[in-house]
């Protein structure tokens, strides 16, 4: 049938019988300029102990200037195969850090974004816990810098900063090194971020990856998406949602409203990932019973309520979607709850397709009130499993098997359910968090909540038809079909009847965006 299109000009794949053509994968939840940038920095997820990461950093000093700041990102301590000492809370203490960093600042970022660590000479610059004054004991000067709303300074008995920063604590150290960014020469940051672009559509390119729906990014950082849409040179289509404070969307939301610009490769509309909650990970995600190995907390409200509820106002006004991030099931309900006043103070809108980011815990009481509300749930399939030796340590057992990760249920309550891998949190990898999604594999071999399998026809649909839906793409993108952009993903092997073993060992041979070969396997 279309043998007849072919001319002088075109590119024919001859693809072997084992190979397998996909329309293009779409990576339903990430964080596009974080992963470039998170290419550039210490890659820390690799590392299993504390004084692993601190040999890292030791060798990065011996190749940066006194007072420049050493960043990295990628560390988690319940991955690791032993707990630091000294430690607090299963945290390490910043000693250590410091001695081999006296004349840097340095900048670790928790796995999960939702946390830092930093060493003395940070804490100096942010002014935790700063050095006493000649007037002041030590004792005097331990622990007198508040906890910040929605966040936490990590103290040690004696009230001194151990350098964890949970939540909001964080903005303070991730402040100073924008500051210390932008001191620099403006063509060498214009440098940067177009490195960070060309980076992170490389890394998603090389995994298939031919969408991507961008979670959080400043006015500023659109415009920038913008200019390189207009010299025709973003990587990948990006579906971008816009993370700013209520009263800045107020002002400027109505000017950013954009959809198929720059020849289809950047859609603006949508509000996100504004964090109501934190993350499990760093006790942040927010419960409506405490953690059973921190019975003091229930988590943080990170982002206050009333800014959400705010938010969602704007986005019904301005024909935005919401896609927020509710971790905790305490959140998810809050989230539902904005979402269903907003819904009925509108009854003239329909279709709105807002979504919940990430899903982790939810109370069975609210599960089906995603589909009765057609609001899409966000899922990390690698997250069941990257999370699944440590996150009944947080909930205990039971309310785990109740309530944790439950996305064949989501399936199951007739919620439309998308997925990714929140990139640069974890890789971009489809075929891994593909086989996560069916299998729920640890890596001690043990199946996390087996129920809650996803099936692989599921799973594919959550990388495919239903990411287009979530993005209001359906008539253009989702499955190949006449009509439609030739965004297309092929494969090596197909996923679809291999054994689940193989699933991860498997390849992408070409990604191919308009009908353009943009990745090419051994090229």
């Amino acid at each position: 049938e279309v043998q007849h299109l072919i001319g002088d000009e075109t590119q024919v794949i001859e693809l072997e019988p084992e190979n397998l053509v996909l329309p293009g994968l779409i990576d339903a939840h990430g964080h596009y300029m974080s992963l470039g940038e998170s290419l550039m920095q210490l890659d820390l997820r690799a590392p299993r102990t504390w004084d692993e990461i601190v040999d890292l950093v030791a060798e990065a000093v011996a190749g940066t200037e006194p007072g420049e700041w050493i960043v990295g990102r990628g560390w988690h301590q319940d991955k690791w195969d032993s707990t630091p000492i000294p430690s607090v809370e299963g945290l390490p203490v910043h000693a250590s850090l410091s001695a081999v960093s006296p004349d840097n600042p340095v900048m670790l970022v928790h796995v999960s974004g939702h946390g830092v660590f930093v060493n003395h000479r940070a804490l100096e610059i942010i002014g935790v816990d700063a050095e006493p004054s000649d007037s002041e004991t030590a004792e005097q000067s331990a622990g007198k810098t508040p906890d910040p709303e929605g966040g936490e300074f990590v103290r040690d008995e004696a009230g001194n900063a151990t350098g964890m920063l949970r939540e909001t604590a964080q903005e303070l150290a991730r402040a100073a090194v924008a500051a210390w960014k932008s001191s620099r020469p403006p063509e060498e940051i214009e440098a940067e971020l177009r490195r960070q672009v060309e980076l992170a559509g490389a890394n998603a390119l090389e995994n298939g990856i031919t969408g991507f729906h961008d979670m959080g990014a400043t006015f500023e950082t659109i415009d920038f998406f913008k200019v390189m849409a207009d010299e025709g040179i973003l990587p990948i289509r990006l579906y971008v949602h816009v993370e700013e404070p209520a009263e800045r969307l107020e002002l400027h939301l109505s000017d950013y409203r954009m959809v198929g610009y720059g020849d289809g490769f950047l859609t603006v509309r949508g509000i996100g990932e504004k964090v109501l909650d934190g993350a499990l990970g760093v006790h942040g995600g927010w419960l409506l019973d405490p953690y059973a190995d921190m019975p003091r907390s229930t988590g943080f409200n990170v982002t206050p309520v009333s800014d959400i509820r705010r938010s969602a106002e704007l986005a019904a006004e301005h024909g935005f979607q919401m896609a927020i991030q509710g971790i905790g099931d305490r959140a998810a309900r809050e989230l539902l709850d904005i979402y269903e006043g907003v819904f009925e103070a509108n009854p003239d809108l329909d279709d709105l397709r807002w979504r919940i980011e990430h899903c982790q815990v939810i109370h069975p009481d609210d599960l089906p009130r995603f589909a009765s509300l057609g609001v899409i749930a966000s899922i990390r399939g690698v997250f069941a499993t990257s999370d699944g030796p440590w996150v009944t340590s947080r909930l205990g057992e039971e309310r785990t098997r109740e309530r944790g990760y439950a996305y064949q249920s989501l399936f199951q309550s007739g919620a439309t359910v998308i997925n990714g891998t929140d990139p640069p949190v974890e890789d971009i990898n489809p075929m891994v968090n593909f086989y996560l999604s069916v299998t729920r594999m640890m890596e001690n071999g043990e199946v996390f909540l087996p129920e809650q399998r996803l099936t692989r026809e599921q799973a594919l649909a959550t990388y495919t038809v239903n990411p287009a839906f979530a993005a209001f793409e359906e008539g253009v993108k989702g499955t190949l079909s006449p009509g439609k952009l030739a965004d297309i993903t092929i494969l090596s092997r197909d996923i679809m009847t291999i054994p689940e073993a193989d699933i991860p060992d498997v390849n992408v041979l070409y990604t191919i965006i308009d009908g353009e070969v943009r990745y090419e396997a051994g090229r």
